[in-house]
């Protein structure tokens, strides 16, 4: 309708501007419009044929169409049936991927927990072996060893079950008994001696191939040492022979597992105590042994240092204030301290003499007790107060041996830090046992012997005052 309407306003526009100036007749004009009207009429049924024919095509095309577009919506809902069940399987499948996660995650955790299990047990195997019995077990122990800690970090679980065989085998073996010759060093003097071994559960014994050699225990050493034989003296020889003939004999049995035994060894005498201290440890038991002279001789000296009781004193002076210098020298018998009485010898004999004189000689007698009878005391304060520093000096020196060893072998090794350890230890020990006695002596010396010295000068100021009273008697009498 459009296309149509739009050509019938350009024809008549066309028309009247051929009516215009050209000049075209109504005859030509219509039978233009009527040629146009046909061929227009011509298009309006090639377009309707074209439209039917088109109409008729799509008809027959839409049903395989629909056909094709049902089948294709029934792949889809097959499709998506197919994705629910593959996401339910996925799901399912994960669960079960969870499942198994868990259980190879737990069963990882046994085979770990079997594996230390098992390397612990190897560890207290090898640990138990006697140096004599060890060639037989350790080669076995450390392929063990290597399958239960690989390098890959994945361990042979069947090592286990062969561990546990092992330690069984082992226990089998102790408990039914057997011997083994070999060398052990004698505990008394060191010595190597050929001998043999029996294992008896988790004892070890050793007899001596000759008579009269020791015969007991045994215990294990460093690692590559030979074991250390212990004599047992209530062990008879012909008994211990017996038993590593095979015959019924009594054995010793140490029923605390050899820690009576360890405990015994390791601490020695005094004098491997004192070694212990290393050179530290040598100065102050130098420092004591002249701390204790020191004393003793301070001893000699109070001894000598001694001094009449102020009731015999005052005797004494009194007689000396009375009746002079001759009744003074006859008294003096009465005393007995030495001191006191030289003292007063020494007065009596420059009695006569100006008081200033008589004080000099006396303040000089004083004197000379006071620097007899005071030396060597700052010494032992001197020791008392240096004692526990070398202790701390021994400490310090103990604790950088220590952490030495530690550098070169580790925490591991508890016999390599023990030196270290006792060395650290024992010189403050032995710095307190020197510093606390001499602190002791020297205080109760210092005590005594200022307490003599000021009875002295008391002594020596109430004779002066006595012989000024007989020289002022003496002046009134006259």
């Amino acid at each position: 309708m459009t296309t149509r309407r739009f050509n019938w306003i350009a024809l008549i526009s066309l028309l009247s501007f051929a009516a215009g100036p050209t000049g075209f007749s109504q005859a030509e004009i219509n039978t233009t419009l009527q040629q146009v009207a046909r061929d227009y009429t011509q298009r309006i049924e090639s377009a309707t044929n074209e439209l039917n024919a088109t109409r008729e095509t799509i008809a027959g095309q839409k049903i395989p169409l629909l056909n094709s577009m049902r089948a294709v919506e029934d792949r889809i809902l097959s499709l998506q049936a197919e994705v629910g069940a593959l996401r339910i399987a996925n799901g399912e499948l994960s669960n079960e991927k969870a499942v198994r996660d868990s259980e190879s995650n737990a069963q990882t955790a046994n085979i770990a927990y079997l594996s230390g299990l098992a390397a612990d047990t190897l560890g207290s195997l090898n640990n138990t072996l006697a140096p004599a019995d060890a060639e037989e077990w350790k080669s076995h122990i450390e392929e063990l060893r290597s399958r239960l800690d690989p390098t890959n970090g994945k361990p042979d679980i069947t090592a286990v079950a062969e561990t546990a065989e092992l330690a069984v085998t082992r226990i089998e073996k102790l408990l039914g008994g057997f011997t083994k010759t070999g060398m052990a060093v004698a505990s008394s003097d060191h010595s190597l001696i050929q001998g043999t071994f029996a294992f008896l559960g988790p004892e070890t014994l050793f007899v001596a191939d000759t008579n009269g050699g020791p015969a007991g225990p045994v215990r294990s050493r460093d690692e590559g040492a030979a074991p250390m034989v212990y004599e047992d003296t209530g062990w008879d020889y012909a008994a211990a022979s017996a038993l590593m003939a095979g015959q019924e004999s009594t054995i010793p049995v140490d029923i605390s597992g050899g820690k009576a035994l360890q405990l015994q060894v390791s601490q020695g005498t005094w004098v491997d105590h004192i070694e212990r201290g290393g050179p530290v440890g040598y100065t102050i038991i130098g420092l004591g042994i002249f701390a204790l002279l020191t004393s003793l001789l301070k001893l000699v000296d109070l001894r000598r240092l001694s001094v009449d009781l102020p009731s015999v004193i005052h005797g004494v002076i009194n007689t000396i204030a009375e009746n002079g210098q001759t009744a003074g020298e006859k008294a003096l018998a009465t005393m007995r301290g030495a001191t006191s009485r030289d003292l007063y010898t020494t007065g009596l004999r420059h009695m006569l003499k100006p008081k200033e004189i008589i004080e000099e000689h006396l303040h000089a007698f004083i004197l000379k007790e006071r620097l007899h009878h005071e030396r060597w005391l700052p010494m032992l304060a001197v020791i008392a107060a240096a004692s526990p520093l070398l202790g701390l000096l021994g400490t310090v020196v103990g604790m950088v041996k220590t952490f030495t060893l530690i550098t070169v072998f580790g925490t591991g090794n508890a016999g390599k830090l023990s030196s270290g350890i006792s060395e650290a230890l024992v010189t403050t020990e032995l710095g307190l046992i020197v510093a606390i006695p001499t602190l002791v002596l020297h205080g109760f010396l210092s005590h005594r012997t200022q307490k003599n010295l000021s009875l002295l000068e008391r002594y020596a100021v109430e004779f002066v005052t006595a012989t000024e009273d007989h020289k002022v008697a003496s002046k009134d009498s006259a």
